[in-house]
Order: structure tokens, then C-alpha cells, then sequence
């Protein structure tokens, strides 16, 4: 997000995180009963990245808001990097698998839907890059059921790979651009609209910033802030991006058949 930093997943050590992923236990080590579990240490992490952002989660905090010292969460988590991992992947578990019975337009629009709402509701996935994937169980099902809409449509499996990486990049681009633009009103008090009230007629000063240099981008860019009420609307664009997509899907596929 505009201002605020990324991370990237996939830092820690690679055999710890998929142990943890998915549950693939060292053997036990002698002592008390650990008092948590790594679920309670990942829940707590996610909730301090929903309040704040993803640098707010560090061990120290996490530690605080379970009430238990920052050495003892190293039982739990060999470190940060790791922890990341598993937040990605637990918050993958609330994507829902498309009803079955859909058509392939409408399984890949619930899958594009879907995973809008998500990063709206964990805004702090947008600053975890995605190169190399959380190897969890939930990550494997979302990549399942991401291939399952489109699986018999007449695409290869190269193909299938790139529609799935086209529809996920156009959900995160324009979801980006939505909470950017919800943290930019929050933090400047102004919506869009209020905010061009105040800009319009210092522009209107400027001969050179007129429609007569700039025709075009007056005209669209009146009509578009006239129907959004905003200078961009990125569900407007996301939507509008996704049925472009599955048009062109739609023209291959059919042209396969012929």
C-alpha cells in the first residue's frame, strides 16, 4: 500500500514453516504443558495486523497480548518469518470454495468476490508479496478451488495457471487501490468529493490545466467523477476488469471448439 511497507512471506526457514502449516509436530520435549497453542499465537498476530498493519506484528506484541513472556512464543514460532507464513495461511481458510454446480464465468467470479472481501477485511495481505506462497493446507485449497472453475474448459494447465494468476492479480491491484484510498480519506478527513471542492477552483486558475490543453482528459475525467462521485472508483474497476477477462477466457474457450 502507497506508504506503507511491504514484506515478503516465505523468509523463515522453509522445513519449520510447513511443519507448522500443517501441523507436523518435533518430538516432545520434556517440561510443563506448553500454555498456548501455535492457533492462539497466529489468532492474536492476525488481530494486531487488522488493527493496525503487518509491522505492528512482533513478537513483543503478540507476547503482550497473550499475556506471556516474548521468549516463551519461540516454543511456539521459530520466528516472525514464520509467523507471517501461517497468518497467510489462516486467514486463506475463510475463502469458501465456489457452489458446486456454478458455470466457469460465475465459479471465477465468486472466487474473485471472495477474495475482494478478504482483502478488505485483512488489509495487511496487501503488504505480504506473494512470489512464494505460504505452503499451507488452506493456501493449497484456494489454489485448488481457483483451478477447479476453470478445470475441463478446454484450457491447457499453463493456461488454466494464467487465468488463475490474472484474475488474482486484478483482485489484488484494485483492492490495493481501495484500501489505499479508504486509509487516505481516514487520515486526511476529506472524502473525494470534498477534497476535489477544494482543488477544482485552484485549478481553474491555471490556464494551462484547462480542458482547452487537455480535452480528453476533461471530458472522461468528468464523466467518470460524475458517475463515481470520486476521482476512481476501484470496485467499479474491479468488476469491470473481471468481465473483461472472462470475455477474453470466453473467446478462447469458444474458439477451441470450433
Amino acid at each position: 500500500m502507497a506508504g506503507v511497507s511491504t514484506e515478503d512471506n516465505g523468509e523463515g526457514d522453509p522445513r519449520r514453516a510447513i511443519e507448522l502449516l500443517w501441523g507436523v509436530s518435533p518430538a516432545p520435549r520434556r517440561g510443563p504443558k506448553p500454555k498456548l497453542r501455535t492457533a492462539d499465537v497466529v489468532r492474536a498476530a492476525v488481530l494486531l495486523a487488522d488493527a493496525d498493519d503487518l509491522e505492528a506484528v512482533t513478537i513483543r506484541r503478540v507476547a503482550e497480548l497473550l499475556g506471556v513472556s516474548p521468549m516463551s512464543l519461540y516454543t511456539y514460532v521459530p520466528g516472525r518469518a514464520e509467523l507471517i507464513d501461517l497468518m497467510v495461511d489462516h486467514v486463506h481458510g475463510e475463502l469458501p470454495a465456489p457452489e458446486p454446480g456454478l458455470g466457469w464465468r460465475e465459479a471465477l467470479t465468486a472466487v474473485a468476490e471472495a477474495q475482494w472481501a478478504l482483502f478488505h477485511r485483512h488489509p495487511w495481505l496487501l503488504q505480504v508479496t506473494t512470489s512464494r506462497s505460504a505452503l499451507g493446507p488452506h493456501s493449497f485449497a484456494k489454489y485448488e478451488n481457483e483451478l477447479r472453475a476453470v478445470e475441463g474448459i478446454g484450457l491447457d494447465d499453463v493456461e488454466m495457471d494464467a487465468v488463475v494468476g490474472l484474475i488474482t492479480g486484478l483482485v489484488r491491484t484494485t483492492a490495493r487501490s481501495s484500501v489505499d484510498n479508504a486509509r487516505l480519506v481516514r487520515a486526511s478527513g476529506l472524502t473525494d468529493a470534498q477534497w476535489w471542492e477544494r482543488a477544482a477552483p485552484v485549478l481553474a486558475e491555471i490556464p494551462a490545466a484547462g480542458s482547452a490543453h487537455h480535452p480528453i482528459s476533461a471530458r472522461v475525467g468528468t464523466a467518470a467523477g460524475e458517475a463515481h462521485n470520486a476521482a476512481e472508483n476501484p470496485g467499479y474497476t474491479f468488476r469491470f476488469g473481471l468481465a473483461r477477462i472472462l470475455d477474453g477466457i470466453e473467446v478462447l474457450v469458444s474458439e477451441r471448439q470450433r
